[in-house]
C-alpha cells in the first residue's frame, strides 16, 4: 500500500487501519527461504529452484506467502507441487489451444513432468501464466531431485487430475453452446478433479515428509472436502469473471430449478439470465453458498488432525478466508457485476487469528451466523410487507387516524407516537436546550482521535 492509500484508510476506516498496523508490527514471517541457513531445505542457492520460487510468486502471491512458511523441505516440495499443477491448469484453461492438440498434451502431462528438458511454448500470447510452461524444464529438473515418495505422489496426483480435466475440456470443445454442469454430483466431480485431488496430494505429502502422521494420508474424504470448500468458494465469487469468458461452473440442478424461476413451474434454460435478473440471481447464489457450506464441518475435522503448526496455518488460513468470502458474497448483488474480495484488513485479521482449532471454529461460527442472519432478513423482506395498512380516504373528510385498526402493527405505531409525544412534552416543560456540553465533549473526542490518527500516520511514514 502506498502512503496515500494508508492515509485514506486511516480517515475512512480507522478500525481497519488499526488492524493493519498490528499486522505490520507484530506478524513476522516464520522463516526466510533466502537466508543461507535455509538453502539446504529451500534450494534457494540453485538457479533452477530459485526460478521455481519466482514462478510461485508470479502465479499466486497469496499461496506463496503461506507455502514459504512451511517447515523444512516441505516448503520446497509444496512449491513444486503447486507449480506443476499450475502448469497443467494453464494448458487446460487456454482456449486458444485446439482440442486435438490439447487432449494428448493433457493426458500425457504426468510423463512430461519427469521428462528432462521438456517445456511448452504453444500457449496463446494472452495466457497470463504461460511463463510457467516456458520455463518448465527447470521445474522438471527440480522435481527429479525430490525424494522418490514425494515425486511419485506429485506425478500420481497430476495423472489423476489431467484425466478429469481432459474429459471436461473435450466435452466443452464438442459443445456448440457454452458448457454447463448438469447436476450437483457432476459439479462435485469437477471440483474433485481440480481441487479435491490437491487436498489428497497435500495430505500424502505431509505424511511423506514426516511432518504429519502416516494416517493423515488415508483421510481422503476429509482432504477432498477441504479442497471442495475452497474451489466452490472461488467458483461462486468468480461468477461474473467466468461469465465474461463464457465459462459456467454452476450446476443446472441449482440455477435451473423451478423454485427460482418467475412462474415457479418452468425450469430455466439459460444461466445468463442471472445477469439480467438480480433478484433471482441472489436466491440461486444463496443455494450455491449453502452447497459450499456442507463441506465446512469436514474442514474443521481435518484441521483437528494436524499437529504441525506451520501445516495448520497453511490449511486454516485459506479455510477461514473461504468462509469470510462466502459471507461477503451471500445475497450480495455486486458479485454479479464485478469480482469482489474481502478487504486487506479482514485478511490480515484472519491470518493473525487462524492459529489454533478453537479460534478457527469461532471464525467459522461468526461467518455462519452472519450468513444465517442475512438469510432471515431477506426471507422476511420477501415474505412480509413492511408497511402498515391505511384506511381509504373519502373526499372532504378524513378519519381521525389513517391507520387501519385491523392491522396489529397499527397499535405499535400508536404506542410509539404516544411515547414520542410525551417525551416532547417533558422536554418542553423542562426547558431542555441544546446539549452544548455533550457537543463539546464529542467535538473534543473527534479532534483527539483525528490528531492521534495523523500522528500515527506520520510516524509510520517517517519510519518506513
Amino acid at each position: 500500500m502506498g502512503a496515500l492509500e494508508i492515509l485514506t484508510l486511516a480517515f475512512t476506516h480507522p478500525l481497519e487501519f488499526r488492524i493493519l498496523l498490528q499486522f505490520w508490527n507484530y506478524h513476522e514471517p516464520k522463516r526466510d527461504i533466502t537466508r543461507k541457513e535455509e538453502h539446504a531445505t529451500s534450494g534457494w542457492d540453485r538457479p533452477a529452484m530459485r526460478r521455481c520460487w519466482e514462478l510461485l510468486d508470479f502465479t499466486s502471491r497469496s499461496f506463496a506467502s503461506v507455502i514459504k512458511e512451511l517447515d523444512g523441505d516441505l516448503a520446497r516440495v509444496i512449491c513444486l507441487f503447486y507449480v506443476v499443477l499450475r502448469g497443467l491448469d494453464t494448458i487446460e484453461d487456454d482456449m486458444t489451444i485446439p482440442d486435438d492438440i490439447k487432449q494428448p498434451l493433457l493426458r500425457s502431462f504426468h510423463e512430461k513432468t519427469v521428462t528432462p528438458g521438456w517445456n511448452f511454448d504453444g500457449n496463446g500470447p494472452k495466457e497470463k501464466d504461460r511463463i510457467v510452461l516456458l520455463d518448465y524444464h527447470l521445474v522438471v529438473e527440480e522435481l527429479l531431485r525430490l525424494e522418490p515418495n514425494c515425486r511419485e505422489t506429485i506425478v500420481d496426483i497430476c495423472h489423476k487430475m489431467e484425466t478429469g480435466m481432459a474429459d471436461f475440456a473435450h466435452r466443452a470443445a464438442l459443445s456448440p453452446v457454452p458448457l454447463t454442469l448438469e447436476t450437483v454430483e457432476e459439479y462435485d466431480l469437477y471440483c474433485h478433479y481440480v481441487a479435491g485431488l490437491v487436498g489428497e496430494g497435500l495430505s500424502r505429502l505431509f505424511s511423506a515428509t514426516g511432518k504429519e502422521s502416516e494416517s493423515l494420508s488415508q483421510q481422503l474424504e476429509l482432504s477432498n472436502s477441504v479442497g471442495l470448500l475452497l474451489q466452490k468458494t472461488n467458483i461462486i465469487r468468480d461468477f461474473r469473471e467466468d461469465a465474461d469468458d463464457r465459462r459456467f461452473f454452476w450446476p443446472r440442478e441449482i440455477w435451473g430449478s423451478t423454485e427460482y424461476t418467475a412462474d415457479g413451474h418452468t425450469p430455466s434454460t439459460d444461466i445468463r439470465e442471472l445477469l439480467r435478473d438480480p433478484r433471482r440471481a441472489a436466491w440461486v447464489q444463496s443455494a450455491m453458498v449453502v452447497d459450499a457450506l456442507r463441506h465446512a464441518c469436514d474442514a474443521l475435522d481435518y484441521l483437528r488432525l494436524l499437529r504441525n503448526q506451520s501445516i495448520f496455518n497453511f490449511v486454516a488460513i485459506p479455510a477461514t478466508m473461504a468462509l469470510a468470502t462466502l459471507d461477503l458474497c451471500f445475497m450480495n448483488p455486486q458479485m454479479f457485476e464485478r469480482n469482489i474480495k474481502i478487504r486487506k484488513a479482514k485478511a490480515a485479521e484472519l491470518i493473525m487469528r487462524s492459529t489454533n482449532p478453537r479460534e478457527v471454529v469461532n471464525i467459522f461460527k461468526e461467518h455462519a451466523r452472519s450468513i444465517h442472519a442475512k438469510a432471515i432478513e431477506h426471507w422476511l423482506s420477501a415474505t412480509t410487507t413492511s408497511f402498515i395498512r391505511v384506511l381509504p380516504s373519502t373526499y372532504g373528510s378524513s378519519p381521525a387516524s389513517p391507520l387501519d385498526p385491523s392491522d396489529a402493527r397499527s397499535r405499535i405505531a400508536h404506542a410509539d407516537a404516544e411515547t414520542d409525544r410525551r417525551a416532547a412534552d417533558e422536554k418542553r416543560l423542562l426547558g431542555f436546550g441544546p446539549p452544548w456540553e455533550v457537543l463539546g465533549v464529542v467535538g473534543g473526542a473527534v479532534f483527539l482521535v483525528l490528531g492521534l490518527s495523523l500522528g500515527i500516520v506520520y510516524l509510520v511514514l517517517y519510519f518506513m
